[in-house]
């Protein structure tokens, strides 16, 4: 087992550059298709040449892959598909003698339909007050007991055998514990410590904001309020609670709260509780200046309240990839899509992705990187029937589900695979090897060596705060430190501001040196 992490902070998440690891994906060691802690043992070399401070693994618990490993049955296990437990303890040692820290995932919301407590509670035992489990409505219980519907579309209930109903927010395989048992509490408390004496350094919390449930399971209306399963008040004990047993090993938390009202969001950010959270205002933001500034001062501004830094993402594993996105014309966000309009333009959205990459990694706070962000890979299109993710299957066919941002990494072009290892889970577009890391690797005009250079360069902002500059509509100039980041967003080349030095463009300046449409560039001052 691993040495547990002092208990000290040096405060390194407050300006980290995270990747994010979704392990199916990612590397297959074993060569059976699907990816493990063993192929990312393997690429541990790359992740440290690339320069994060941290990698946050999606979960890699033992799980029935309902959900892509959201379904967990057994927290203190390693699925099998990844690897073990040993393994995993391996990786968090070599990652850190690399200088990488580990942030795992955890999912207490729900379980797996195969976690032992819901075998018992299905059983008849005492474990059915882990769960909501009630009666039914009508006269035989054949309605289910509240309207409540799944985040995955159709009923938020499923019938037992025995005529009751339990609670699912998302799958039906996934269902939800009671957080108002003392066991439930405990029993998190516990996996915490038990990830955190392996070296783990961080928690990513899983729907941080569904937790507790209005004890009366009320049918939900328009305008409910509170809410009957978001952002409840009794929430915040939980993390207090939470945040004590983090502190003992200098641990961190990022919770994905996603929540319309910036003054609620804050207060999951108290001193006490959470020390970061996903900022989905930006990520979801499409490529307009104006809308883009607003986003960052509205983040900026909410966190300062609570001392707490901001978090920037432009992709994760459940939405479209950046390059994808930024090709599709300003429809506004649509999370039926997770794009914004169409058609797409792949050159387009390359050459906006890049400069949105510098503009992310230019802001104050700490950046996440989804794996293949730094390769420039775009949305694949899955053959329906190669299609896994149940919101496909859950909305009759109407969501396009969230597989095409999962596709398996290409890492060498000249290898069956594209070098990921066996036959991947989910099939890999023709071209993909285009993308490969060993090509871009060797090219200095490619995503990955501007990502590589990006963060090595981003210490030039240093930690203070931001000043907006003076900039022609369509242009977002900011100064940090002793380093200026100039994005133009506009169809017309812009003048760059007075400098000592170029750092870094996202492409090249006119021959009159001047920032075209579509591209940042890092000045030093």
């Amino acid at each position: 087992m691993g040495q547990p992490t002092p208990a000290t902070d040096d405060g390194w998440w407050r300006s980290a550059v995270i990747y994010q690891v979704y392990v199916r994906s990612f590397a297959d060691g074993d060569g059976d298709g699907t990816g493990d802690l063993a192929g990312v043992r393997t690429r541990l070399p790359y992740l440290a040449e690339l320069g994060v401070d941290a990698l946050w693994f999606n979960p890699w618990y033992r799980s029935p892959m309902k959900d892509g490993g959201y379904d967990v049955a057994d927290y203190r296990a390693v699925d099998p598909a990844f690897g073990t437990l040993a393994e995993a303890e391996k990786l968090i040692a070599e990652a850190r003698e690399l200088g990488i820290r580990t942030i795992v995932d955890i999912v207490p919301n729900h379980v797996s339909d195969q976690h032992p407590w819901f075998r018992a509670a299905l059983a008849g035992g005492p474990e059915r007050e882990l769960f909501h489990i009630r009666p039914g409505r009508g006269e035989h219980g054949e309605l289910p007991p509240n309207d409540w519907q799944s985040e995955f579309g159709g009923p938020a209930w499923t019938r037992l055998p025995d005529g009751d109903w339990y609670l699912h927010l998302f799958a039906p395989e996934q269902p939800d514990l009671n957080w108002a048992h003392p066991a439930v509490r405990q029993e998190h408390e516990d996996i915490l410590r038990f990830w955190f004496e392996r070296g783990v350094a961080g928690v990513r919390i899983d729907s941080a904001a569904l937790l507790a449930k209005d004890p009366a399971l009320p049918d939900f209306t328009e305008g409910h309020d509170p809410h009957p399963y978001v952002d409840r008040d009794e929430l915040h004990d939980v993390y207090r609670a939470w945040r004590a047993v983090a502190d003992e090993y200098g641990a961190v938390f990022v919770g994905e709260v996603w929540l319309p009202d910036t003054e609620r969001f804050a207060r999951y950010l108290r001193p006490d509780e959470l020390h970061t959270a996903f900022n989905f205002s930006f990520m979801t933001c499409p490529w307009d200046a104006r809308r883009l500034r607003t986003s960052i001062d509205d983040t900026l501004a909410e966190h300062a309240p609570v001392g707490a830094p901001a978090t920037w993402v432009l992709c994760n594993h459940d939405v479209t990839r950046t390059v994808t996105r930024y090709g599709r014309a300003d429809t506004g966000f649509d999370f039926a899509t997770k794009a914004f309009g169409t058609p797409t333009d792949l050159e387009l959205g390359t050459r906006r992705a890049r400069a949105a990459a510098l503009l992310s990694l230019a802001l104050p706070g700490a950046v996440y990187v989804y794996q293949g962000e730094e390769l420039g890979l775009p949305e694949a299109d899955i053959p329906l029937d190669r299609i896994e993710d149940p919101m496909h299957a859950r909305s009759g066919g109407t969501d396009p589900g969230r597989d095409g941002c999962r596709v398996p990494l290409p890492w060498a072009a000249g290898e069956p695979h594209a070098g990921f290892g066996g036959e991947p889970w989910l099939p890999q577009p023709d071209g993909w090897a285009a993308y490969a890391a060993d090509r871009q690797a060797e090219d200095p005009g490619s995503m990955l060596r501007l990502y590589r250079e990006a963060i090595r360069l981003r210490p030039e902002f240093g930690d203070g705060p931001l000043t907006w500059l003076p900039a022609p509509d369509g242009v977002l100039a900011f100064a940090r430190a002793d380093a200026l980041c100039v994005v133009n967003l506009s169809d017309t080349p812009v003048g760059l501001p007075a400098h000592s030095a170029p750092l870094l463009a996202s492409g090249p300046l006119d021959p009159a040196g001047r920032l075209p449409g579509d591209t940042a560039v890092w000045l030093r001052a």
